[in-house]
């Protein structure tokens, strides 16, 4: 075996929101440590050794990047005053991992309500990482399993989605589905199935016109490039046995066309993975779950899959640069 397939896997983890459940999942990590991982967590170090105590990990055994709180925290009460210590988390830990002092970042749940709160635009990690990235147009797509779901469009009023669609938006979404899904998951030819946005895929225009008119189109250009995409499939048949053993990822039009099918196969255990970054970025399928905040009761089940997934995706690349 060659010396780098041997070294660990160093990540970064992010807490979250101080108030929600992130620093208490993320201290369990240290509990059992996933092998030849090297993990370094970010957050207030003694709000994190207190929810390491909350639930049975020792003190000792965290391995903490120290960023120190703006104001005292309660569980399960976000306050906007922290905001600046949330994102503070996230801009260092996209800086280490650009300057190559990690290979990956995972990231515990955020409030967005509070950072809004605070006064800074804010829809979600995917957005600022991309912004502060440069990135123009960033891909989420969850992974369950084998079940991988990305989305066209993210966080949207459901009124919005379809002037969000375009033909070029929808190509440049499987471009980088594409791209990702062969380089960073190492699937020599991907296949794509592209959900429709209206029922029955449009039904030749009779149910509306974005699906013949914008996203087949999109399709068409994509196979012109290489990219093994089809549709658009209806999305209530997309997600079938048979249509899934056809296809290594979906493309779904809007979040709530896709994730729930996601997250009823695999809530709890699902990964966030951000396309198109020039970073590897997973995350947790969940929120800051404010009510569990602090009871020691919250499921670290996604948080542990976002680090295996992590891991598995950083050895990947490894192999692939050593053959």
């Amino acid at each position: 075996m060659s010396t780098s397939r041997a070294e660990p896997v160093r990540l970064v983890v992010t807490s979250g929101e101080p108030a929600g459940i992130g620093p208490e999942i993320c201290a369990t990590l240290f509990a059992d440590l996933p092998p030849g991982c090297e993990l370094t967590l970010l957050g207030d170090r003694a709000l994190l050794e207190a929810r390491a105590r909350l639930v049975g990990v020792t003190a000792t055994a965290l391995r903490v990047g120290h960023h120190p709180l703006r104001l005292p925290c309660e569980a399960g009460r976000p306050d906007p005053g922290n905001a600046p210590y949330v994102l503070g988390m996230l801009d260092a830990a996209l800086d280490d991992v650009r300057a190559g002092r990690f290979d990956a970042m995972v990231t515990a749940p955020v409030q967005k309500s509070a950072i809004a709160a605070s006064g800074v635009a804010f829809s979600g990690h995917t957005e600022h990482l991309a912004a502060r990235c440069g990135v123009p147009r960033p891909v989420m797509m969850l992974v369950a399993g084998g079940l991988r779901v990305a989305l066209a469009t993210t966080h949207l009023p459901l009124r919005a989605v379809p002037d969000a669609l375009t033909t070029q938006a929808v190509l440049e979404v499987l471009r980088i589905m594409h791209a990702d899904l062969r380089d960073k998951f190492a699937i020599a030819a991907p296949r794509i199935a592209v959900c429709g946005l209206n029922p029955h895929a449009g039904e030749d225009g009779l149910l509306g016109h974005e699906d013949g008119a914008v996203i087949a189109p999109a399709i068409a250009a994509a196979r012109t490039l290489g990219i093994e995409a089809h549709g658009p499939v209806p999305a209530d048949t997309a997600f079938t046995p048979r249509a899934l053993a056809e296809a290594d990822a979906v493309l779904a039009m809007y979040h709530d066309q896709g994730l729930p099918v996601l997250k009823h196969a695999g809530f709890g255990h699902a990964v966030n993975v951000t396309l198109g970054l020039p970073v590897l970025r997973t995350s947790v399928d969940h929120g800051t779950a404010l009510a569990l905040a602090g009871s020691g009761r919250a499921d670290p089940g996604s948080l542990r899959a976002a680090v295996e997934l992590a891991a598995g995706l950083v050895r990947r690349r490894r192999q692939a640069a050593a053959a």
